[in-house]
């Protein structure tokens, strides 16, 4: 007998779809020109059915940004829960996760992370309006960095806000530029944000 849906499991099927289709329609067109018709016509899905989710565009945009940086927890939660050190090796790994993981996903991506930037930089109000959600993306953000260090019994040398605020903003830049040109910039820094940790 085929399992029947629950009407959570539809909402959440439905907003995965539409956070597939925000994902890819804002990668090809950028934020700012990317429309809501745009996304529900991609994901097969009416405007209302986006409205349903998410009262703007700019949280959509935070929806699928949010759920990129799970998947990098995820990514590097899964490297550091097996180590018990970050030497050479772990180092090693966690740049080829990132490094893939920035693949995966394409430099339009990561160029698209400069482009809502920039959008906040000229639109205060919207800026505003999404304050709340990018503090909660840094606080998850480091309680995992203040988790991971406490597991590995180290101390951090800076703030662990501090060192989130640094990863996002370094983090698409260090893929774009790796991308524009030709270099890997993973490792080095890896090293760097490694740095900022006092091993035992």
């Amino acid at each position: 007998m085929p399992e029947r849906w629950t009407r959570e499991r539809r909402l959440e099927h439905t907003r995965s779809l539409l956070l597939d289709a925000a994902e890819d329609v804002f990668a090809e067109k950028g934020f700012a020109p990317a429309t809501l018709d745009d996304i529900a016509h991609a994901a097969g899905y009416t405007k209302g059915a986006i409205y349903k989710h998410f009262a703007t565009k700019e949280e959509l945009f935070l929806a699928v940004s949010d759920r990129y940086w799970r998947r990098y927890f995820d990514n590097f939660a899964e490297v550091m829960a097996a180590a018990d050190q970050v030497g050479a090796r772990e180092r090693d790994e966690i740049a080829a996760r990132w490094r893939q993981l920035s693949h995966d996903r394409g430099a339009e991506h990561a160029a698209l992370g400069h482009e809502f930037t920039l959008y906040l930089l000229r639109n205060p109000d919207a800026r505003e309006r999404v304050a709340g959600k990018r503090s909660e993306v840094v606080d998850r953000l480091a309680a995992f960095i203040v988790e991971g260090v406490d597991r590995l019994g180290g101390t951090l040398t800076i703030p662990a806000t501090s060192f989130a605020q640094v990863l996002i903003a370094t983090s698409d830049a260090i893929v774009l530029s790796s991308e524009l040109d030709g270099i890997d910039l993973y490792r080095p820094i890896v090293d760097m944000y490694t740095s900022a940790i006092k091993l035992p």
